[in-house]
């Protein structure tokens, strides 16, 4: 049995790690109830060029859901997929019900400078494309090292 920890004390005495203490909070959250379904794959692509950021995909299995069905929001580096299904059981008989025709909700927690920047529902997969994007500021930068020359190096006589 999995006991929660509490984050609250941190409150009192952190300043400015608000967002820190929220993920702590969040992640002990999820894990002890993260749901299984739907399934999905998380993939890190290939870079083209050295200039471009890394890129990852997240595949989701949402088979039997149309697209507009679905929805991707992204909020606060937080990106949520969620899919809503309607009950349009009305003169269905099951024999066998083994699809899971069910509402979900799945959460996916981004680093900093994670763009979405695509997503395409094909074959029963939801993808979803995400990039680092790098502001110029934050990109390390090369410091040329200068040398003296040896002619414009103060000469020190010695007093005689």
């Amino acid at each position: 049995m999995r006991t929660a920890i509490d984050f609250s004390p941190l409150y009192r005495s952190a300043v400015g790690f608000d967002r820190l203490v929220s993920l702590l909070d969040s992640a002990t959250a999820t894990s002890a109830s993260a749901p299984g379904w739907p399934p999905y794959n998380i993939e890190r692509l290939a870079k083209e060029t050295e200039d471009q950021g890394d890129s990852y995909r997240i595949e989701i299995a949402v088979a039997g859901f149309k697209p507009d069905q679905l929805n991707i929001e992204v909020k606060e580096n937080v990106l949520t997929v969620s899919g809503k299904k309607d009950a349009d059981e009305a003169g269905r008989t099951f024999l066998h019900r083994g699809l899971a025709e069910r509402s979900f909700e799945r959460r996916f927690q981004l680093a900093d400078h994670i763009k979405v920047t695509d997503a395409e529902l094909a074959n029963g997969l939801l993808s979803i494309t995400l990039t680092l994007e790098v502001p110029e500021a934050k990109k390390p930068k090369t410091i040329a090292i200068k040398t003296a020359a040896a002619s414009d190096a103060p000469v020190l006589q010695a007093a005689e």
